[in-house]
């Protein structure tokens, strides 16, 4: 995590129910004369304690935005969210319509609300819109230059015509997700091309411009990546401009259970 955090709890409001110590991943909360005591600050402050306590006793510290009251908890309606993952297509024919800074922001929101392994919070994120076709280039010319390797083992690559738009399609934005650790970065990618999907967007998951940002140390310098930071995952964005009429086979799952 970038900030500091404390945890805090108000013996004058704590009743001693026990429900944070009970919840606490880190088993940082033991009882004592009927108030809960933090341990010590050395914790994963995940905010389980903060979330479950149901005087608003305990607090934490270095945050912009106070915690938010839920009521009742929002729940997403199976048949629909199953019907939107069955509907969604990889897009790779966008239009000119530019995507709203607005909806960036959700996007970018639904990464940052996405859970990290133990809370590191360790994901961000490159915005590319104004001038994205000069973060292209450096990617194209890599590129090309192991193009003809690949066609010696790959009957795909034989095919490949690797264009001035090959990582983009003439998407108006992309977002690099980057972070030092893989699968964080993946969550935040899933959850952010969902958001981006349910604001009417197509969304094109790039690994080979992440692949090429991630090698290449021209494209780095230009992202600004520091050492050990890895672009996980690339969303390129925009307005479709195809008409999907049908969903895609799948094959069957494969499950073991036992």
């Amino acid at each position: 995590m970038k900030n500091k955090h404390i945890i805090r709890i108000n013996p004058e409001t704590c009743i001693g129910c026990g429900l944070c110590k009970r919840d606490c991943p880190a088993g940082n909360i033991q009882i004592e004369n009927k108030k809960a005591k933090i341990l010590t600050q050395s914790c994963i402050m995940c905010g389980h304690c903060v979330a479950i306590c149901p005087k608003a006793a305990v607090t934490m510290t270095g945050f912009d935005e106070p915690p938010i009251e839920i009521g009742k908890p929002a729940t997403l309606n199976p048949q629909e969210l199953l019907a939107a993952l069955r509907t969604r297509r990889s897009i790779r024919q966008f239009t000119k319509q530019q995507v709203e800074p607005e909806l960036i922001a959700q996007i970018i929101e639904a990464g940052r609300l996405t859970p990290t392994g133990k809370n590191a919070q360790d994901v961000s994120y490159i915005v590319l819109q104004d001038g994205i076709n000069r973060f292209e280039q450096p990617a194209v010319r890599l590129f090309r230059r192991i193009l003809p390797l690949m066609k010696l083992v790959s009957p795909v690559a034989k095919r490949t015509v690797i264009d001035e738009h090959f990582f983009f399609k003439k998407a108006p934005a992309a977002i690099a997700i980057v972070s030092r650790d893989q699968i964080n970065g993946a969550l935040a990618a899933a959850d952010m091309a969902l958001m981006a999907e349910s604001c009417g967007l197509g969304v094109l998951y790039s690994g080979f411009f992440s692949m090429a940002a991630n090698h290449s140390r021209s494209l780095r310098r230009m992202l600004g990546l520091k050492r050990g930071e890895k672009v996980v995952m690339t969303l390129v964005l925009g307005y479709s401009g195809v008409t999907y009429h049908r969903t895609a086979q799948k094959e069957a799952a494969s499950v073991r259970q036992f």
